[in-house]
């Protein structure tokens, strides 16, 4: 068997219904795992069995608020009763609100904190006991070069980001000798239909600002694309990153390594 190999692996992804969490889940299926997954609303859980069903992929869809503790211990409990031990947690779940910090109220800046952040711990302290009992386990934080960089109008994403590396540090510290890995993934700017708009030609026939910008900041010149999150994905839920422990992985064509052109 492939050291990539996820066979007889079980993986939650935390609110990939699409986007990001659905292109990873992706290919964590493709790589042999069992794909469990929740979202915040029926309907959205609905959306995503339908988008797995299309892709080929039997998953499992359960409803349940990631900020929300005794229903994520319930909803673990029930994956281990329905499906099995959950041997890989991928903490996608994220929301962002671009306000300038003199505008943003602070519920808003709570808000974030709470889904980036605390939910992450929520969900890897329901999960650990089980990974521990089984003597290994995987968790893959969804973090951003937002942990690393700030930019105007993310203060509270920023700050929720930059802690979910050190979480992320910080339970491979703790659980590290119960062979769990904790690492972390920092995507790029990722081309879905998210960000298409940032992406649009404007009326002249010019590319977008933003679009341009990103393009100047990046060494490989492109935005990213979902599939270029796969490989870094199934690399570090599988045994072939066992000894790879509180690192994040900046999936960013280059952005972090570059100082940008001269005017």
């Amino acid at each position: 068997m492939s050291q990539f190999s996820l066979e007889g692996k079980i993986a939650l992804i935390t609110g990939a219904s699409y986007g990001i969490g659905f292109s990873i889940a992706q290919a964590l299926a493709g790589a042999g795992a069992t794909i469990v997954f929740n979202d915040i609303s029926q309907e959205f859980v609905d959306k995503g069995l339908a988008n797995y069903s299309q892709a080929g992929i039997t998953a499992h869809g359960y409803v349940c608020d990631v900020t929300d503790e005794s229903g994520i211990q319930k909803m673990v409990k029930q994956i281990e009763q329905e499906v099995g031990i959950i041997d890989i947690l991928v903490n996608n779940a994220g929301i962002i609100k671009r306000t300038p910090m003199l505008e943003m109220e602070v519920k808003d800046f709570r808000q974030v904190i709470d889904i980036d952040l605390t939910a992450p711990f929520i969900v890897a302290k329901a999960v650990l006991p089980s990974m521990i009992k089984k003597g290994h386990g995987k968790i893959i934080n969804i973090c951003s070069m937002m942990s690393e960089l700030g930019r105007e109008t993310v203060s509270a994403y920023a700050a929720a980001k930059g802690g979910l590396k050190m979480l992320t540090k910080n339970i491979a510290s703790e659980y590290g000798s119960a062979n769990i890995q904790c690492n972390g993934i920092g995507p790029g700017y990722i081309a879905t239909p998210q960000t298409a708009p940032l992406r649009e030609k404007q009326a002249d026939g010019t590319p977008h600002p933003f679009d341009q910008f990103i393009i100047a900041k990046t060494p490989a010149a492109r935005w990213g694309e979902p599939e270029d999150l796969a490989g870094p994905a199934v690399f570090l839920a599988s045994d072939a990153s066992n000894f790879v422990n509180g690192h994040i992985l900046y999936v960013d064509g280059g952005i972090l390594a570059y100082i940008g052109k001269q005017p």
